[in-house]
């Protein structure tokens, strides 16, 4: 069935070339109207797992606390920073911040309430509420009580006295969140139960309506990041001014990903072209290689389009990656073009055309799908870019074989016949080319080469055992850009860069003498809250009265955590965190335990209760409504430093988790651990999962094909373990170097497998042709290096070298996923060259008739 699909290809192909070329043109002008809605998604969100409970879990918190995006712009003056120069400047930057639209409010050390510069008592604060503008403030006092006050303590003020930081607080998008959640509880119940019509076509909408959202909530973060770096630039000259944020990041992605579009392509594209010159000498087998590249892009690039498939900064190297793997099919089909060619002076040029096409059709089909095969892999990964880099490269390589063998047959139908020729590269007029090389020196050595193929597998088991996938998220960027510098400043003089939360409910534990704590509170004698002797009547003015309450005081001054026995007990938790040298700054309500106990002396409830009444709106703001949410949920939120040395996400959750349940005897159901260390935490322990997963499901499959193809299970082993090797060396080389798996490093090993084994499908192919001519299979060997040999030699350079290119990047991981997995590739040409030959000599696994 398969030839008579390639005889029918053949015979459109070959009668009608222009039609065919016409065709792929219109369908091309079609692809080129959707370029207008190409997109880049480089949000938190796609860089998260798929159906994490945690993210759903993250957003539900954010949206109860209010806890909403922000971006952090660190300011050092030339200058004291405590001066009046300064100062004034530091008012000038932040009024002008606050005028971008977005930003909600902004903290700094110019606007936050003083409570400790002098020391005055809570009634005092609450009348008369001073901050570092008030006239007569004494600002030695005041820079005192930033360093040293558990308020703002490694906050707002770095430990030299001179940084600070402006917090621009950005509103929460409960929209965005509700739209999220609506979504993923219709897909949810999509994947578990199912959906009715009505539903199905509710998500469709939903899904839609929330995609044009986040478009267009992306395009105002990204042009608030964009006027908050214009406002900035004007101070630059006076103070030394960084940005960082989420947001920020996000922007800044979006750049890198758009650049390393752009440089990756033209790069890629110059490289082939060069090579192709350097091989092929022919300007035909530069123009239409080209050609079939390109189109391939164009046409994927319109179809990612249409369809609104956002790039994330891992399916973008889909570009750079479609041009080299394309032209290895090209480069294919030319070398067995001009093998036809000088073998047979007599043939008319559709002949040669006809019969390359038909001798490259199924082994180019099975090397395409094998890589497609590694490619679709990835899908299983649970993390949306890899997901989706796995669906581009699929969906692209079979544009590619499809573009091959259309464009580069029809092209050449409207050619003359070229004209024989010994010219390639590696090969003289009158010598061997130089694979040939090899299978002599295989044929004198094979034995010790057997030794170092078991020397290598031995070292790589050795070093995937040491693999890890631990890393820091600044070491992601090169340390001369924003974001490394803004992260360095933030995370090393004001408390951290990422967020993790606990959320404790006030049924946690079974230490709490919670009972106790209500029935005590219950009684008329101590129970300040008791109508008869409310020391806080509201009936009196509120003029004169400090301690009126306020509207948003219902659900702490009837929350547990807001109890003396509460508070001692955050108190320990807070202590506890603050020991431990990842955790930057700690925030929780035993701040405002601590700062109350300093001001009053030690408290019991009444005295809280007093404290609570007494707190004005910006204290109360500050202390108490970001940490309490209704009568029994409290959060202590922490910044953990990313840059400290050995930094281990899981064992210091791990590590926190012990301590709340041994220690302090909470109930593990009744706590849990969120934010942003948590839902990245959660995308790196699934990598080891995902490598494993992705790496068996590419065996199988491939394993799957060989049979087929081979209609051999001994053949298919003996072209599976050059691949194998490869991607266990390229494994075990990156855990001896200490080289950690990322998104990017995940996909490398189920790569090489998938290309890798391009190079084994097609010397098999080429071998048994060959050794069914004399049954010699040493003679065999030779004769196949001489031929197919060169073609994975060329093809094989041009991924390696391809590969290279992205060192480009401005991001790391590009960087070490281009140089990994050209390595990988290198293993990998050298196993199909040295190891694949030797192995077939060992089993001799193709019948041959006597000769």
């Amino acid at each position: 069935m398969i030839y008579r699909f390639i005889e029918s290809w053949l015979f459109v192909v070959t009668r009608f070339p222009k039609l065919v070329l016409l065709t792929l043109a219109v369908l091309a002008i079609a692809a080129a109207l959707g370029f207008p809605r190409f997109k880049i998604d480089a949000s938190a969100d796609s860089l998260t797992l798929e159906n994490d409970q945690d993210l759903n879990y993250f957003r539900e918190k954010v949206k109860n606390y209010s806890s909403g995006d922000f971006l952090i712009v660190t300011f050092t003056p030339k200058e004291d920073l405590f001066s009046d120069a300064s100062l004034k400047l530091l008012r000038e930057l932040q009024d002008d911040l606050a005028e971008i639209e977005g930003v909600s409010s902004i903290n700094s050390i110019l606007n936050v309430p003083l409570l400790f510069s002098p020391k005055r008592s809570l009634r005092e604060i609450a009348k008369e509420p001073r901050t570092l503008e008030t006239p007569g403030i004494d600002r030695n006092l005041a820079k005192t009580e930033f360093l040293e006050s558990p308020i703002y303590r490694e906050m707002i003020l770095g430990p030299d006295g001179q940084t600070t930081a402006l917090q621009l607080n950005l509103a929460v998008d409960k929209h965005y969140i509700d739209l999220v959640q609506k979504r993923d509880a219709l897909r949810a119940k999509r994947d578990q139960e199912g959906l009715s019509d009505a539903e199905k076509d509710e998500l469709e909408e939903v899904a839609r309506v929330f995609l044009e959202y986040r478009t267009a909530s992306e395009a105002r973060a990204h042009d608030r990041v964009e006027k908050v770096r214009e406002v900035v630039a004007r101070y630059k000259d006076r103070a030394q001014i960084f940005v960082g944020g989420v947001t920020m990041i996000t922007a800044d992605m979006i750049t890198f990903i758009k650049k390393d579009l752009v440089i990756f392509g033209s790069a890629a594209a110059l490289f082939i072209a060069l090579v192709l010159a350097i091989i092929f000498r022919s300007l035909r087998f530069v123009a239409i290689p080209m050609v079939v590249c390109i189109a391939t892009i164009w046409f994927m690039i319109g179809l990612v389009s249409w369809l609104d498939w956002r790039l994330t900064v891992i399916s973008s190297n889909f570009v750079a990656l479609l041009l080299i793997l394309t032209m290895s099919i090209a480069i294919h089909l030319a070398v067995r073009y001009r093998e036809f060619v000088d073998k047979n002076p007599d043939w008319t040029q559709k002949d040669v055309v006809a019969e390359t096409i038909r001798f490259m059709a199924v082994p180019c089909l099975y090397t395409t799908l094998t890589t497609m095969v590694a490619f679709m892999s990835l899908v299983v990964s649970g993390i949306r870019p890899v997901i989706d880099f796995g669906w581009m490269m699929t969906i692209g390589l079979g544009f590619g074989l499809a573009l091959s063998f259309l464009i580069l047959p029809a092209a050449l139908m409207l050619m003359p016949r070229e004209k024989a020729r010994l010219h390639v590269l590696g090969k003289k007029a009158e010598g061997k080319p130089l694979t040939a090389y090899c299978s002599k020196w295989i044929e004198k050595h094979g034995t010790a080469l057997i030794a170092i193929s078991l020397l290598l597998l031995a070292l790589g088991v050795g070093g995937v055992t040491r693999l890890q996938v631990e890393n820091r998220f600044i070491d992601y960027f090169h340390e001369d850009t924003e974001i490394y510098q803004g992260l360095s400043v933030i995370d090393q003089k004001l408390g951290g860069t990422t967020s993790l939360d606990i959320i404790i409910n006030a049924r946690a534990t079974n230490a709490f003498t919670l009972d106790d704590e209500i029935d005590a509170s219950n009684s008329d004698e101590e129970d300040p809250f008791a109508e008869a002797e409310d020391p806080f009547d509201t009936s009196s003015s509120e003029e004169d009265d400090p301690f009126a309450d306020s509207a948003d005081s219902d659900n702490s001054k009837s929350s547990y955590w807001m109890t003396v026995a509460g508070l001692q007990e955050i108190e320990r938790i807070h202590d506890y965190l603050e020991t431990l040298p990842e955790i930057g700054k700690v925030q929780s309500l035993a701040t405002l335990y601590k700062v109350g106990k300093e001001i009053n002396g030690s408290l019991n409830n009444f005295e809280l209760a007093v404290m609570q009444q007494a707190l004005s709106d910006e204290v109360r703001q500050a202390l108490v409504d970001p940490y309490i949410y209704g009568a029994e949920e409290t959060r202590i939120t922490m910044r953990v430093k990313d840059s400290y040395p050995g930094l281990k996400r899981a064992e210091l959750v791990e590590r926190l988790r012990q301590h709340l349940s041994s220690e302090l005897h909470l109930n593990p159901e009744h706590y849990q651990f969120t934010g942003l260390l948590v839902l990245y935490n959660n995308m790196l322990q699934s990598l080891f999962n995902s490598q494993i997963v992705t790496i068996g499901a590419v065996f199988l499959c491939i394993m799957g094909m060989f049979v087929v193809l081979f209609r051999s299970v001994l053949v298919s082993i003996v072209a599976i373990l050059p691949n194998a090797l490869a991607a266990i060396v390229i494994l075990g080389g990156m855990g001896l170097a200490g080289i950690p798996l990322d998104m990017m490093t995940i996909t490398i090993a189920a790569i090489t497998v998938g290309i890798g084994v391009d190079d084994c499908i097609h010397y098999i192919h080429r071998f048994k042709k060959e050794v069914a001519v004399d049954g010699d299979y040493v003679a065999a060997m030779h004769r196949s290096h001489a031929s197919i040999g060169r073609a994975m030699f060329y093809t094989s350079v041009i991924i390696i070298f391809g590969f290279s290119i992205m060192v480009l990047s401005q991001f790391i991981p590009t960087i070490y996923f281009g140089i990994l997995t050209g390595f990988a590739m290198l293993v990998a040409l050298l196993g199909a060259l040295f190891l694949l030959p030797k192995l077939i000599l060992m089993v001799k696994p193709f019948k041959v008739a006597a000769v």
